[in-house]
């Protein structure tokens, strides 16, 4: 199981450092096509993405995120969002498993 991410280009960028591979989106259709990238691989069991792209694409992450399927989905604030959660919290409490 892998973790893909989908955000601006600072967040994507970072999580490459670590080895996360995934796609920058500045709109709704680049979120689209990122989210159908990330599907396609069935490998991708977490899909990380920040707060302002899944607002893009609300309805499609929705399904996903109220729902219990593949991949976990796991919602992270934006370069601008709020920062009073690590990240590490969000993605144990999305996948139940301590990192």
């Amino acid at each position: 199981m892998q973790y893909f991410v989908i955000g601006d280009e600072d967040t994507v960028l970072g999580f490459s450092l670590v080895g996360v591979y995934g796609l920058q989106a500045s709109n709704p259709v680049e979120a689209k096509q990122a989210w159908d990238k990330a599907l396609s691989d069935k490998e991708n069991g977490i899909i990380i993405i920040t707060q302002p792209v899944a607002d893009m694409i609300k309805s499609i992450v929705d399904k996903y995120l109220f729902a219990e399927m593949f991949p976990l989905v796991v919602v992270i604030p934006g370069p601008n969002g709020q920062k009073s959660r690590d990240l590490r919290v969000l993605v144990n409490e999305a996948i139940g498993v301590s990192l």
